[in-house]
Parts: C-alpha cells; structure tokens; sequence
C-alpha cells in the first residue's frame, strides 16, 4: 500500500496541489465545510428520530429537505477528502489510525442509509420504534467518532 500511495503523491498535479498553499486550503475549507453539512444534516434526522429536535416538522419531511443536501456535501467530503489524502498517501494508506477513521465514516455512512430507508417505515407507525431510536443513537455516536478521529489523526500520527 506505501508504494501505490507513493506513486499517489507524486503525480504532478497531487504534487502541485501539495506545494501549492492556496490550493490545498481551498481543497482543506471545502473539505471541513462540507463534512460539517454532511454530518450536521445526519445527526439532525437522527435527533429527529430521537425526538430531540425538529419536532415540529414531520421526520420524513425533514429528511426529504435534509437529505438532498447530505448526499451533496457526501460526495464533496470524499472527493476533497480525497485529495487531502492524497498529498500524504504513502503515509495515510499504510497507518493504522487513517484505516480506523476511514472505518467509522464508513460506519456512520452504513448507520445513516439505515436510518434514511426506515423513515418511510417508521413515519407509518404510531411511534418511532424503540430499535429505530437505538439505531439514530448509534449513527450519532459514529458521526462523533469520525469528527474526533479526523481531528486526532495529525496528534496521534503526525500526519496532517
């Protein structure tokens, strides 16, 4: 994995982006940014779920107005994401604590699909279930996890 990732970061246009101030900030804000709608759209559905916020709209109406957002800043935060990386990729591929980050967004991701498919179920019944509230509760504590795990990476490996 160091090799291929080696050979990530030393394509030219990786390179220029790397040496480049301006152009890895832009890349970092739009990063941050649209991790921060990504995960704020999430876990404001998963509270709805939870019956701790947005209780005046319909859960399947926050989600048809949240979602479309989401699934925008999904592809913006691994796109961007991607490319940060990539600057880095013979370090980041091959370390355990990039693999483990990598691992809870995936998670939180999975949790968030699960949570996005049972709301047409769940708003059909006289109350959110309790394993559907179980299920919002996880996908919270991921998307934390994934915030902590991103910020703790540079202080736990040095990469960043």
């Amino acid at each position: 994995m160091a090799d291929f990732g080696e050979w990530i970061e030393h394509l030219r246009w990786i390179a220029h982006m790397s040496e480049t101030a301006w152009i890895f900030s832009t890349v970092s804000v739009i990063h941050y940014f649209s991790f921060l709608v990504l995960v704020g759209t999430a876990v404001i559905v998963d509270l709805r779920v939870l019956g701790w916020a947005a209780t005046r709209k319909s859960l399947a109406q926050l989600a048809d107005q949240l979602y479309p957002w989401m699934w925008v800043a999904f592809w913006l935060a691994i796109i961007s994401g991607s490319l940060e990386a990539a600057t880095d990729a013979g370090d980041y591929l091959p370390n355990f604590w990039y693999e483990l980050k990598i691992g809870v967004v995936i998670l939180a991701l999975i949790f968030m699909v699960i949570v996005r498919r049972g709301i047409p179920k769940w708003v059909q019944l006289p109350s959110i279930p309790t394993s559907a509230k179980v299920v919002a509760a996880i996908s919270v504590v991921l998307w934390i996890g994934a915030i902590l795990a991103g910020v703790e990476l540079p202080a736990i490996t040095g990469l960043g």
